[in-house]
């Protein structure tokens, strides 16, 4: 959780303001003097903007926040031509980034 709200550039106070979860409590959850309750997890999830399968590193898609996880689930609505499109574009981009990375190797 520490690297995380480093990350989003807050401190433990402002992540206290935002959960609702006091600032004492978040320093003991950071350094494993305690563990969060679910509905604790949950608050400090929703203020960091990530799943709280994010938080608690149950998911291999580290890079998953609530945002895209979103957007994720919005493409899951839109008719199936437009989806495959947008499917093709995504792949075209990750196709073309892995490309880079092996030839700059």
């Amino acid at each position: 959780m520490t690297q995380l709200r480093d990350k989003k550039g807050i401190s433990q106070s402002e992540l206290a303001d935002k959960s609702g979860v006091s600032r004492v409590m978040i320093g003991k959850y950071e350094r494993g003097e305690a563990i969060p309750s679910i509905d604790a997890a949950k608050k400090i999830a929703d203020a960091l903007e990530v799943s709280l399968d994010y938080l608690v590193g149950s998911t291999s898609q580290t890079a998953f926040d609530k945002r895209t996880l979103e957007r994720i689930e919005a493409l899951e609505d839109l008719e199936e031509n437009k989806k495959q499109t947008l499917y093709d574009l995504i792949d075209t981009y990750i196709r073309d980034a892995k490309t880079r990375k092996a030839y700059s190797l």
